[in-house]
């Protein structure tokens, strides 16, 4: 009877006494591969499983049901949080969690034996191992009794000894465990406006360093600086990391879109640049700011110098603030590019302070290091009159401080071993370990790619994601607007559910209207690629054998 249920539940057939019951069947059903049929997996476990999912959520229904006359309801919330979106994290991350948790008990239920999350930027998650010279100061500053031990010299590292005190000294009360000043810890600003002297060549004044919790708190903090209302808008690239369109949502703002150029490797066009500009002057709205991602999320390109001379002058003429988001500057998988900071390009040009508005954005979550759940990251804020100045400390003033251990993370970060200190060595080997796995990851997965039917996969210069084009049939189209979803989100979901791979829709990034495509990121550890390359193989084979036109 249970096997029958199953069966007809799968075709839709089901008479369900309610309407809940139904769609909660139908919920349920979408979670399972394609091939997941009474014949294929005859066991009763996964019926057992769907059993308990549909009480389980029959109680949450009636939970819910019951608590209907709290005050919060989808109607009184604040309509911005509605309208956010943040696809990274969005329905099919949601399926896939549900998935792993039932491949705990139900193994035989699907043709897969694990999730392999290729969504998210989240490198240790998957294997990368810290860099061990970041984490014994880390330890070390945490632990400070530590140093008065003499066993820890057999231990750590002389440097990470050395680092950690000179660390500690510019603590006030050496506890890590107490506030710091608004912006960070002063003697950590200091070491991070050194680190960007020496990247850039220009000076850099630690006061306009403001030590952030990972760099989307600071980007918050700007578009609530920036927006007043919906007639204030943000010229932002499309395709984008949604954390850009979810924060604009949010604090009320409209979301001026440029395109980049994906038949030229996703360059940035100026002219493009110009004429969304004077398409928003024409409907009312102010543009306050351009968003840069360089290098790019999700699309991997890195900018060259030049056309980054002409985005400082457009900036520049237009009087809007440059946001540049420079978290991946580590992560240049390929030769002939270079990450070049745009407040480096601009101070080349000759704009100093007093020329135009500048912040870039730092993370600890991204290039070699990846600590993302550290939280450790840095706006360097420029070009801004004192008054303003005083606005912005304020808002970094209403949450006290970022963590201690991040402002201690993006100190190192930006002040790494250098050579004939007792780390160098082996902080180099792991370091550029890391990076040349990372594009031979690249490079593997970019050819698989463009060796699949009706994909197309630009190079793959920096940051951790690819971002390839699916030329999707037309009946798969028809078949994912039959299911009231986007037909790249619909390829991703059927990927999840015969082969385990969780990648993301490029339709929660933004893309050229009639165009399809998702992100994958590079970072499952390199004995994972193969099976990700094999799984991916199979499926759009079978994909588009059972859609062709």
């Amino acid at each position: 009877m249970r096997r029958f249920l199953i069966s007809q539940a799968k075709k839709g057939l089901v008479d369900h006494t309610t309407r809940r019951q139904h769609h909660q069947t139908r919920s349920f059903l979408s979670l399972l591969p394609p091939s997941f049929s009474s014949a294929n997996y005859p066991r009763a476990a996964p019926l057992v499983s769907l059993s308990r999912f549909m009480s389980s959520t029959s109680d949450m229904a009636a939970s819910s049901d019951s608590t209907s006359s709290l005050p919060v309801t989808l109607d009184s919330i604040n309509p911005k949080v509605l309208k956010c979106e943040y696809a990274v994290r969005g329905e099919i991350v949601n399926i896939a969690q549900k998935l792993q948790e039932d491949l705990k008990s139900n193994k035989d239920a699907y043709p897969f034996d694990e999730i392999i999350y290729c969504n998210i930027g989240n490198p240790q998650s998957l294997g990368q191992l810290p860099i061990r010279f970041f984490r014994e100061v880390l330890a070390l500053c945490d632990h400070s009794s530590l140093l008065d031990e003499t066993e820890t010299h057999g231990l750590f590292s002389t440097d990470s000894i050395d680092r950690a005190w000179k660390i500690l000294d510019q603590i006030p009360g050496r506890a890590t465990g107490a506030y710091s000043h608004s912006q960070g810890i002063k003697g950590l600003r200091d070491i991070i406006a050194a680190g960007i002297e020496a990247r850039d060549g220009f000076p850099a004044d630690p006061n306009d360093i403001f030590l952030t919790d990972g760099a989307s708190p600071a980007v918050h903090m700007m578009m609530q600086l920036l927006l007043s209302s919906e007639k204030d808008g943000i010229l932002c690239p499309i395709p984008q990391y949604p954390l850009y369109s979810a924060s604009i949502a949010l604090h009320g703002g409209s979301l001026v879109p440029y395109y980049l150029d994906e038949a030229t490797g996703w360059g940035l066009e100026i002219s493009d640049l110009k004429k969304q500009l004077e398409e928003a002057k024409s409907k009312g709205i102010t543009v306050r700011a351009l968003v840069v991602i360089n290098p790019g999320n999700p699309t991997g390109q890195v900018l060259a110098e030049e056309n980054q001379r002409d985005i400082v002058n457009f900036c520049k003429e237009e009087g809007l603030v440059l946001l540049a988001d420079e978290v991946y500057q580590e992560n240049v998988y390929v030769p002939d590019k270079k990450f070049h900071s745009f407040k480096k390009v601009a101070r080349s040009l000759g704009y100093g302070e007093q020329d135009m508005s500048l912040v870039s954005f730092q993370s600890v979550s991204k290039g070699y290091y990846g600590e993302c759940g550290k939280r450790g990251g840095y706006m360097e804020v420029t070009g801004f009159t004192s008054d303003v100045r005083e606005q912005i400390y304020k808002m970094a003033s209403v949450n006290l401080c970022s963590n201690i251990s991040g402002q201690i993370l993006a100190s190192l970060v930006m002040s790494p071993p250098k050579p004939g200190d007792d780390s160098y060595d082996s902080y180099m080997v792991e370091r550029d370990g890391i990076l040349s796995s990372m594009a031979k990851r690249a490079k593997t997965l970019e050819e698989a790619l463009n060796n699949l039917e009706g994909v197309t996969c630009n190079r793959a210069e920096g940051a951790m994601y690819l971002f390839p084009r699916i030329n999707l049939p037309q009946k798969a189209i028809e078949a994912a607007e039959a299911e009231k979803t986007a037909p790249d989100a619909f390829y991703c979901k059927r990927l999840l559910n015969a082969t385990g791979v969780v990648v993301v829709p490029g339709s929660g990034f933004g893309q050229v209207p009639g165009t399809w495509h998702f992100r994958c990121t590079i970072l499952p550890q390199e004995d994972k690629i193969p099976a990700i390359v094999e799984r991916l193989t199979a499926f759009h084979k079978s994909f588009m054998d059972e859609f062709r036109d």
